[in-house]
């Protein structure tokens, strides 16, 4: 009985360690933030803690990720794939300059809240923010109005409570610079078209560019083919003709 009692007995201080294990990697924290357990929810705190880049060990179950008032300048693609109750997410006040097209990808579904206000974004790749349902904040960032922009802030549900503080910071047209991109949107300015135009303008200009290269050249060509022309003409017309040869050859004859 003891034999057989060993080996299940074995089995469950393993099962139980694995348990254990898993449960720690699920709840560790990482040493720059502190966790807790609000209302059922695993909240993580990492404000304020001169981070300069995203926690690569954070617990996979946590709810609200506050990581506020940090150095932090960018967003890697898969940053948060482990996160996959992740309600709420607060990189408000950091220094992101740059969002990776993956940043969000594996909380698309989950997350209800982002906040990227106070930051220095100027542009953000389109597919970013793909699938993303988040209430978002963009505000107080120096932003480029242009066309990726405009089609990005169309699949987006903005907090309406900072819409107004999304500004055009600098524009393809400088006009609407230190306006806010949701008025000039809605003043049916499209940025896209103005894209297509100018890039229509641009590859007008390339094509007149290399139309007065080939003329220039054709013209160099036919100028130094003259020249040449008229060099063999004056050297033929120095040649005696076949009359005056064959005068000289009669006068010869006449003399002998």
């Amino acid at each position: 009985m003891q034999d057989v009692a060993r080996p299940r007995m074995f089995g469950f201080a393993l099962l139980w360690g694995v348990i254990l294990l898993h449960s720690a990697s699920v709840t560790a924290c990482p040493s720059s933030c502190h966790c807790m357990e609000k209302n059922g929810l695993t909240v993580v705190q990492c404000m304020s803690r001169n981070l300069e880049r995203i926690p690569a060990d954070l617990p996979r179950d946590t709810v609200v990720l506050l990581l506020a008032a940090n150095h932090i300048t960018h967003i890697p693609n898969h940053a948060f794939r482990e996160l996959h109750y992740l309600q709420e997410l607060d990189l408000s006040n950091n220094d992101i300059e740059t969002v990776d097209m993956g940043a969000f990808l594996g909380v698309s579904d989950s997350l209800l809240v982002l906040d990227l206000s106070n930051n220095h974004i100027q542009s953000v790749p389109k597919e970013a923010f793909a699938r993303l349902r988040a209430k978002i904040s963009l505000s107080n960032n120096p932003w480029h109005c242009e066309c990726t922009l405009q089609e990005v802030l169309r699949e987006l549900r903005l907090d309406p409570e900072t819409v107004n503080e999304v500004i055009c910071h600098t524009a393809v047209q400088e006009e609407y610079a230190g306006k806010p991109v949701i008025q000039v949107l809605d003043s049916g300015i499209n940025f896209c078209n103005f894209h297509h135009k100018t890039t229509d303008v641009a590859m007008f200009v390339t094509m007149f560019g290399w139309f007065t290269m080939v003329i220039a050249y054709v013209i160099y060509y036919v100028r130094h083919n003259q020249e040449d022309a008229r060099r063999h003409l004056e050297y033929l017309k120095s040649l005696p003709s076949n009359s005056q040869i064959s005068k000289d050859f009669d006068t010869i004859s006449t003399v002998l």
